[in-house]
């Protein structure tokens, strides 16, 4: 989800203020980042495998997150499980701001996610399973579309949904199984928008460049890298997510601070 090919997703929502099973059913169109699963008829339970998204959070050894960074490391064939966890942060963050996003330019709602299910299949992104019943939010209806205020409470909404309630305590999470900064981490949030940002373009290039500018512009995410006035919205961030220390030929990704894999250091 990078201006090139991206090769970093080895791993692999809940509340909404609006929406139902054939809303969803659109964002599952785009791509199985996108796909926000429903029970087929009110009080079905979440399919089996699936638990609370909170539990995917936890901490210690046995960790699901932790556990699943070994798993990663082992299938790109890296000793190093900080870029093992990077690598995992990033494909999730790109989960979640894909059903964020999303839902909040194609359908007009915002997934709070609080009160979905998840599941870490064996391959692919992750599953998330939402329950029946959309409850209105608790702030309110959202202005009329197309107005500024509109967007702006879309991406007030789209701050606390995603990033504060599910990236931050995510990077937290990893950051106590592996040591990363927390700059690295931020910087993996903004390109995982910025890709998002650029799988949305063709369905509706306005409104998904403008609320993805507001949020880069927020802390965090303010100056974690420069998104492009192109039409194709080029990202360029300043810290690197350890990809290429994969191994020989793994290269850079597409919105790299480096243009090419830092040489060894010596010594």
């Amino acid at each position: 989800m990078n201006p090139a090919p991206d090769r970093r997703h080895a791993h692999g929502t809940g509340r909404t203020d609006g929406g139902n099973h054939a809303d969803y059913g659109r964002l599952a169109a785009i791509g199985p980042y996108f796909a926000l699963d429903t029970p087929a008829t009110p009080g079905e339970a979440p399919p089996p495998g699936f638990r609370p998204l909170p539990e995917l959070y936890g901490t210690g050894p046995d960790a699901p997150l932790a556990r699943r960074i070994r798993v990663v490391a082992q299938r790109l064939g890296t000793t190093e499980l900080r870029v093992a966890a990077s690598i995992l942060h990033l494909g999730l963050a790109a989960r979640f701001w894909s059903v964020g996003l999303g839902a909040a330019v194609l359908l007009g709602t915002i997934p709070t996610l609080e009160r979905a299910w998840v599941r870490i299949p064996d391959q692919g992104p992750l599953d998330l399973w939402t329950p029946p019943e959309p409850v209105p939010s608790a702030q309110g209806p959202l202005p009329a579309p197309g107005t500024p205020a509109h967007r702006g409470s879309l991406a007030d909404r789209l701050y606390e949904a995603v990033l504060v309630g599910q990236l931050e305590p995510l990077a937290a999470a990893v950051r106590s199984a592996v040591p990363l900064s927390a700059r690295l981490l931020a910087g993996n949030t903004a390109s995982a928008l910025a890709g998002t940002l650029r799988v949305l373009d063709a369905h509706a290039p306005g409104p998904a460049r403008a609320l993805v500018a507001e949020l880069l512009a927020r802390p965090p995410l303010a100056g974690t890298g420069t998104l492009s006035a192109g039409p194709r919205g080029a990202f360029r961030r300043t810290s690197c997510c350890l990809y290429y220390r994969v191994g020989p030929g793994a290269g850079v990704c597409g919105d790299c601070c480096f243009s090419r894999p830092p040489a060894p250091k010596r010594g």
